[in-house]
């Protein structure tokens, strides 16, 4: 009743990471998203960035097994899901601060491109915010980075290996005005026809016969 959602646009900084919770087992897949605001600036008459907002996103079961198929570096996103503070001590008793979102549901931002969808089957530093200690700590839990052959899914897996879309111009449609090249024939013999209609049959002469003149 009190968890605060979020939706936030943004672009990826970091690659997905599996890791792993010892105490329970379970598996998560957590990266990192900017989100930054675009103003105009009147004065050098160009858009420029503004303020920017950056969350570790966490996705868990299903849903982290898709973000680490799909998302990569620079992709795009929307990120719905419920944003927390995540504060503990670290192993010289220093207070530490981080935001998190767990997410609900990834998708790209098909405004920046195009994608295709195929339904399964069955970073940069902020100080105190954001470094290799706040990384093993995800949804509050100590947590451990899975090696290569432990991560369950990787960047590309379970895609199908198809050409990317190519999108072509429609040829425009000749205007009302303006017959296209079948139209102009048809038009044509229509008009050969209807002045063919209209010429009056030629007229038989009679030919009288001449009488004969007296010598």
């Amino acid at each position: 009743m009190f968890e605060t959602h979020m939706t936030i646009v943004g672009n990826v900084l970091t690659a997905p990471e599996w890791r792993k919770i010892p105490s329970t087992g379970a598996m998560v897949a957590n990266f990192r998203v900017a989100s930054t605001a675009r103003r105009y600036d009147k004065e050098g008459g160009q858009w420029i960035d503004g303020r920017s907002l950056r969350l570790r996103v966490v996705a868990w079961r299903r849903l982290a097994e898709n973000v680490a198929s799909s998302i990569t570096v620079g992709d795009p996103v929307i990120v719905s899901g419920r944003v927390y503070s995540r504060d503990w001590k670290d192993d010289n008793g220093n207070h530490r601060l981080m935001y998190e979102l767990e997410a609900y549901a990834i998708g790209h931002d098909l405004t920046r491109g195009v994608a295709r969808f195929y339904r399964a089957k069955g970073g940069q530093g902020d100080g105190q915010l954001e470094d290799a200690e706040s990384d093993a700590v995800v949804a509050g839990e100590a947590t451990v980075a899975l090696t290569a052959e432990e991560v369950p899914i990787a960047y590309g897996d379970g895609v199908p290996n198809e050409p990317e879309p190519t999108f072509t111009e429609p040829e425009p449609a000749p205007k009302p005005d303006e017959p296209g090249p079948e139209e102009d024939e048809d038009l044509a013999l229509e008009v050969e026809r209807l002045v063919a209609e209209q010429q009056p049959p030629a007229r038989r002469t009679r030919r009288t016969k001449r009488e004969p003149v007296a010598a």
